[in-house]
């Protein structure tokens, strides 16, 4: 390790480092469209002599990884971050006559850049980039290896989709696998350079109600689904409380379910049936099995006696049949006080350790390759996915350099 770091902001192009972001904002990737950001990674990653290797995890739609060799002696960091984003219905309506129209056109107003990726999660990809080119710069030599692996299918919303098929083939690729094996992640996330070590799990359910439709005039011969629905959502409800009370997570907070949505009714008739929509948070430590047992049970509760019956879908599973776990690393790891210094000295407030208000796809990391993995990147999780996404330009910056002192604290260097 070199005694002293480098003043890696005297290294850093503010213009070139914006038109990185500008020109991947630039390639559209909503979910299944990967293949047009990759192209643009792999012209980047070249340009970084990362050797690029570029997989397809479904027909059409690639991974691309690749990795700057050390010296040898230190330890292999990866950056990774999925390519996708999520659609982009509305915006140009929304922002019609105004230099935001285009979402993909990385419009900067007032210091921030706006477009569609900005914060999840081109930013952080371009982020990670971009700090290798100050340690070139500043002619440093390092030990360790840093690898970098940009994944598709992250995002939902769009149908077929959403899956986490990149990260799933990423996980089981040999190649990746054999010369790219981490011993530390960093996941791109939006997270406003804090560092998120842990994150919640979730599930998310789809339930029908099946009653009986009837003439309005005559409801004994019907069988009331909405009615029945009232009472499975104050079971809902109340076992949401139960959970609520029973833990807390220091980072993670609460766990809760949230019904989303709620359907049904009929046209001057008893409803015979009635669709439910929900999220249910989970804690690290907690089980998403037993999670879902308890929702079945509190749903079970609440039709006896109705004559209804129900079925349930779970349509969002990731890393586990029904949903997202949650994670929660050791955060003794001395990288991860490493990575929070870097950025403490790059921009005030940042750095702090907290727990992520979402999930992604560190389990796969963690739970199947035993890599420590948290979430950091530019970027606030708050306007991603709405008609405001955009990233702070003076926190994309302190975030190149904060990352290029990370690479550097963590893989050492040759003297």
């Amino acid at each position: 390790m070199a005694k002293t770091m480098p003043d890696f902001r005297s290294f850093l192009d503010e213009n070139q480092a914006v038109d990185l972001l500008r020109g991947a904002v630039a390639r559209e990737s909503i979910t299944g469209n990967e293949a047009n950001f990759v192209d643009y990674l792999q012209n980047e990653m070249s340009a970084r002599q990362l050797g690029p290797v570029v997989e397809e995890f479904l027909p059409g739609r690639p991974n691309i990884f690749g990795k700057r060799q050390g010296n040898g002696g230190g330890s292999n960091l990866l950056f990774i971050g999925h390519t996708d984003v999520v659609h982009v219905e509305g915006w140009r309506e929304h922002w019609q006559g105004d230099q935001r129209e285009d979402p993909f056109g990385g419009a900067i107003i007032d210091g921030e850049m706006w477009g569609r990726g900005t914060g999840d999660l081109k930013g952080g990809i371009c982020t990670s980039l971009a700090a290798l080119d100050l340690i070139d710069k500043a002619g440093i030599t390092l030990k360790g290896d840093v690898s970098y692996a940009f994944i598709g299918d992250e995002e939902s919303g769009e149908e077929g989709t959403g899956i986490s098929a990149g990260i799933d083939h990423l996980t089981q690729s040999q190649e990746f696998l054999d010369g790219h094996k981490p011993d530390f992640a960093v996941y791109v996330e939006p997270t406003q350079l804090q560092v998120f070590p842990a994150q919640m799990g979730f599930f998310i359910a789809d339930i029908s109600i099946k009653g009986k439709t009837a003439y309005f005039g005559v409801p004994e011969q019907g069988i009331d689904a909405l009615k029945a629905s009232h009472r499975v959502m104050k079971e809902i409800w109340d076992l949401s409380d139960q959970m609520g009370a029973a833990a807390h997570h220091d980072l993670v907070g609460d766990a809760f379910i949230l019904i989303t949505k709620i359907e049904g009714g009929g046209y001057i008739a008893v409803p015979g049936a009635c669709k439910l929509s929900l999220i249910c948070k989970v804690l690290p430590g907690q089980s998403l099995n037993e999670a879902v047992a308890a929702l079945e049970a509190a749903i079970e509760r609440g039709i006896t006696d109705t004559g209804c019956s129900f079925d349930i879908s779970y349509p969002a599973g990731r890393d586990h049949t029904f949903g997202g776990s949650p994670t929660d690393i050791d955060r003794s790891n001395p990288a991860i006080a490493q990575l929070s210094q870097a950025l403490a000295a790059s921009m005030p407030e940042r750095g702090t350790v907290n727990g992520a208000p979402y999930w992604s796809e560190a389990p796969f990391l963690i739970e199947r390759l035993g890599c420590p993995t948290v979430y950091c990147a530019p970027g606030n999780i708050a306007n991603c996915h709405t008609l405001e996404e955009r990233i702070s330009i003076n926190e994309y910056l302190a975030g190149i350099t904060a990352f290029a002192a990370f690479i550097v604290r963590y893989c050492g260097t040759v003297e």
